[in-house]
């Protein structure tokens, strides 16, 4: 699958910022729940081994699933059971084995049948939504790294596969909430990394976004709030959409205030 590739690829840039840290440089908290660069590796690392869990042996991916329910419902915290997974393995050692886990993830979906459905946390999925949900979680949590380091990220055209994962979630988004999904899905026109325009859905004026494809993916994933993206929306559903977007699993979760997630000067 191209996705293994395009993971694979979005996981190297990550690592070619983060190899070059030490120890203390990898304990910088960033805008995200306060997390470290290093808990946002270990997190990385803890569900790519996951992914490929959900390939190979499901039974144990079903044990560490309930590890980390129980490690919840007890109080704990996902960082935490995520640190004491990787027993000790820490700082740099930590970025090398996740590294590791990047390749192995990449190797076991490459050859994967697209089709094959694999469990999860969540829904069962196709390994092609399974990879692809990789990625987007890859360069979503990335993004807090680039940020705090005051690195501006140069994006690729792979991030098409983030844009196909957050329109084919706009029911989700709504559904995850308890309310309908509203009529109808407005249009999107985004423009690639690379200039190309990307469109979505039935071309129409009412209900519109056009900007950016960077904009979209980074509100989607909440990395950033609408109102600091270039992205235009127009029409009530395209706005309800944007303003509580969420391509990813779990309980519902609020976009990000404005201003809260930007680049570090």
């Amino acid at each position: 699958m191209q996705q293994a590739d395009d993971f694979l690829a979005e996981s190297r840039s990550l690592f070619e910022l983060v190899a070059p840290l030490d120890d203390d440089a990898l304990e910088r908290v960033t805008a995200f729940k306060g997390w470290r660069i290093a808990n946002v590796i270990a997190h990385l690392s803890v569900w790519n081994r996951a992914a490929v869990l959900s390939l190979t042996d499901t039974d144990a991916l079903s044990a560490l699933l309930r590890g980390i329910g129980e490690h919840l419902k007890a109080g704990g915290r996902m960082t935490e059971f995520e640190k004491d997974c990787h027993e000790g393995v820490w700082g740099r050692a930590l970025v090398e084995h996740w590294w590791r886990s990047c390749e192995e993830t990449a190797r076991h979906f490459a050859v994967a049948d697209p089709a094959q459905r694999v469990p999860w946390a969540g829904p069962d999925m196709s390994a092609r939504s399974s990879i692809s949900a990789r990625l987007m979680e890859t360069w979503a949590h990335g993004q807090e790294v680039f940020d705090e380091l005051g690195v501006v990220r140069a994006n690729a055209d792979r991030i098409y596969n983030i844009a196909v994962l957050g329109n084919n979630t706009y029911g989700w988004t709504f559904k995850n909430r308890g309310e309908q999904p509203p009529e109808p899905r407005p249009f999107l026109e985004l423009v690639a990394p690379s200039g190309k325009v990307w469109t979505f859905n039935e071309p129409r004026d009412d209900e519109r976004i056009s900007g950016s494809a960077e904009a979209f993916c980074q509100v989607v994933t909440q990395v950033r709030n609408i109102a600091d993206t270039d992205l235009e929306v127009s029409g009530a559903n395209a706005e309800a959409w944007m303003s509580r977007a969420q391509c990813f699993a779990g309980a519902p979760n609020d976009p990000p205030a404005p201003g809260t997630r930007v680049i570090r000067c």
